[in-house]
Formats: C-alpha cells, sequence, structure tokens
C-alpha cells in the first residue's frame, strides 16, 4: 500500500485491497473515498467489497467513481464536501492516485496559488503541471 500525504487532511494511493484495511485505520485514516469505476477492477477490488471490509473496521466509506468525463464541477465540488465533513484525515483512491491527486487540485483552484497546488502534487510524487491552464481557468485567474 502507497499512502501519499497531500494534506495534513487529505492523502491518497493507489488501488487498495481489502487486506490494507487494517493499516489504514491504523495510519489514523478515518474515511476512505472510492475514486475507481467498478468496471475497472475485479470484484474483490470492487467498492462493496472494500466498503464491507472498511465498515468492519468502523471507518467510513464513500464512493464517487471518476474518468476524465466525470470529472465536473458537481463531483469536484461532492468530493471536497465529503473531505471537509469527514471526522479526520481521508485517504482517497483510483487506479494510481493520480485522479484523486486531480480532484482535489481542481477543488483549491479558487484557494490556492496554482504554483503552490502543482507543488504539493508533486511534492506527493504526481505531475500536474499540464493541467495549469485548467487550474488558472478554475480559480479564475
Amino acid at each position: 500500500m502507497d499512502i501519499r500525504q497531500i494534506t495534513p487532511r487529505y492523502s491518497v494511493s493507489p488501488q487498495i485491497s481489502v487486506e490494507d484495511v487494517p493499516a489504514i485505520k491504523a495510519a489514523g485514516i478515518t474515511t476512505v473515498i472510492c475514486n475507481r469505476p467498478d468496471a475497472e477492477v475485479p470484484p474483490s477490488h470492487q467498492a462493496e467489497a472494500l466498503r464491507k471490509a472498511v465498515e468492519a473496521e468502523g471507518l467510513t466509506f464513500k464512493v464517487l467513481p471518476l474518468t476524465h468525463q466525470t470529472m465536473t464541477p458537481d463531483n469536484v465540488a461532492a468530493q471536497n464536501d465529503m473531505v471537509t465533513e469527514a471526522p479526520g484525515p481521508v485517504l482517497a483512491y483510483c487506479a494510481s492516485g493520480t485522479r484523486c491527486t486531480v480532484i482535489w487540485a481542481l477543488s483549491q483552484a479558487r484557494e490556492m496559488p496554482v504554483d503552490d497546488i502543482l507543488a504539493t502534487a508533486q511534492k506527493a510524487g504526481y505531475d500536474l503541471s499540464g493541467m495549469r491552464p485548467t487550474l488558472e481557468a478554475a480559480g479564475g485567474r
């Protein structure tokens, strides 16, 4: 498992498995967000299988499947609300963690300078430099 902290409240990772859930809890995560569509993974890694394991550990599980086509302002706002409303640290996962980082970046476009967003993502290992024009437009700059 490869948890990468974006902010003190928000971390991302590639696909998790049922076996990873105890370590996720031990890391202090309180909410897990699945950003990976079920069609991308076998049944053992689909949202419902992971929901059962996450909730069995007493954690909250949310699902917001994302693709390039569904990275809409409404979904950006929905993800941001899930993070804001979580009682503690959040782990969002997808195939590589990139989509989870992109949606975070889009949610921050009006809150942070674009250079800071890109540097934060880069520090976690995600190069979002190609998103600069999108982030600038989303931030009204």
